[in-house]
């Protein structure tokens, strides 16, 4: 019997710990900004709803918080310039009303050149 509470008090506890931790949702003016986490406690995404639609500029980091991605959203659309960071590369990816208008790949043996 002592066993069984042992053990059941251990799972539950186990439980407890596990748990993600709950997106935090904010009212700024119109918008509600909302933020999640990874379950260490770093920020996974963030970004903007207006009228329960994505909206604006939304960011996602990976655990360590370094950015992986921003992107844009026109009532609940993509739009705009988005970008996406890989361990040696970016890739700039432009939207029109959801629809892919072009994609760039930069990667980190590319060079520039600079007109003086």
């Amino acid at each position: 019997m002592k066993k069984a509470i042992f053990i059941a008090v251990l799972l539950i506890s186990a439980i407890g710990f596990s748990q993600e931790i709950a997106p935090k949702y904010e009212k700024s003016g119109d918008l509600v900004k909302a933020t999640y986490y990874f379950d260490n406690g770093q920020v996974k995404a963030e970004g903007f709803f207006k009228d329960k639609k994505l909206t604006g500029i939304w960011k996602s980091f990976d655990k360590q918080g370094n950015k992986t991605q921003m992107a844009q959203y026109k009532d609940g659309k993509k739009v705009g310039k988005w970008f996406i960071w890989g361990k040696d590369s970016l890739k700039e990816i432009t939207y029109n009303e959801n629809s892919i208008v072009r994609v760039n790949d930069w990667k980190s043996e590319s060079s520039l050149a600079f007109n003086d």
